[in-house]
């Protein structure tokens, strides 16, 4: 790749990926990478070696030009037009999981329910509400994902981030300032590594624990389905007692449909893409679900899920 002087938006983006020894990929598709199978291609799309081989690439990125990571894809709506500049997504390098006597050390790109298992395995719990959270470690230290009463909150102790001007960083749990369903993660920041702690338990105990969590998500979500994770956020309690998908029921929009997409019939604060939803279907259903669950109840629903990139046709 060339090393001239940075001019044009090519340009630019070939300095930033010069040296490096990750996998990159001009227009490349991301639909069949997401749980709800929408979406259009990523201008560039970068798969890191490991975080110095990330932190080496943002250092070179022109700051104007747009970044983002992905992870699993479980709880985003790529919009139909893609993702523009450069899209980084966390793969092998960022995969491994070493034990410690009283918590994991675990890669921005491990399975929530990978994690899970390695705990029950290693004998430690507090961590089995894992098993209930699709997507991977990265995005539950961002969002703060929570499930079965507990959350990443209670259980990080630290993460590893590399920030959008390539230098790495580690973040106690206070710096990070957790709230409900979300992170203080500097803005462009992509976490790597994260450590989160365990109580020495049986592995049998846990394992049922884990077990148990399976069987409810099984029996009360979609989880076959092409869906993502939860796609409003509950409200705060001083707005309204009930939560999102009681609000959903309520103003009648169990199973409401918008092309291929639906809300599911199983939970209604999920949605899923019956076989040829196209993400505008999605985005757009969701607006449909906010518009009467307001006018219902007074109650504004927020996205849980991420929708990102442009609308189909729209200039980039």
């Amino acid at each position: 790749m060339s090393s001239l002087p940075a001019t044009t938006l090519e340009d630019m983006v070939r300095h930033a990926f010069a040296g490096t020894r990750g996998r990159v990929s001009a227009q490349a598709p991301l639909g069949a990478r997401t749980w709800f199978r929408v979406g259009g291609p990523a201008e560039w799309l970068f798969q890191p070696s490991d975080a110095e081989d990330l932190a080496g690439m943002l250092s070179r990125l022109s700051p104007e030009l747009p970044v983002i990571a992905l992870g699993a894809c479980s709880n985003v709506i790529i919009r139909d037009g893609g993702l523009d500049g450069v899209v980084v997504r966390m793969a092998r390098g960022f995969a491994d999981i070493a034990v410690e006597a009283d918590g994991l050390v675990v890669g921005s790109a491990c399975l929530d329910a990978t994690v899970a298992e390695h705990a029950a395995q290693a004998g430690l719990a507090g961590l089995e509400f894992l098993a209930g959270i699709p997507g991977s470690i990265g995005g539950a230290v961002r969002m703060n994902a929570g499930a079965y009463g507990a959350d990443i909150a209670s259980v990080l102790d630290w993460a590893e981030i590399v920030t959008r001007d390539g230098n790495m960083l580690r973040l106690g749990n206070a710096a990070l300032r957790f709230g409900y369903r979300r992170s203080g993660l500097p803005e462009g920041a992509m976490v790597v590594r994260a450590r989160l702690r365990g109580t020495p338990a049986s592995p049998a105990d846990i394992a049922r624990r884990i077990a148990d969590i399976r069987a409810a998500r099984e029996l009360s979500q979609p989880v076959r389905a092409r869906t993502g994770g939860s796609t409003f956020r509950n409200p705060d309690p001083e707005v309204s007692a009930r939560k999102a998908w009681e609000l959903i029921d309520q103003a009648g929009c169990r199973g409401l449909r918008r092309g291929d997409a639906q809300v599911s019939e199983k939970h209604c604060n999920f949605l899923i893409n019956l076989g040829h939803a196209t993400a505008q279907d999605l985005e757009a259903l969701g607006d449909d679900v906010r518009q009467r669950v307001a006018q219902h109840s007074g109650v504004s629903l927020h996205w849980e899920i991420k929708r990102l990139g442009r609308t189909q046709g729209t200039p980039a």
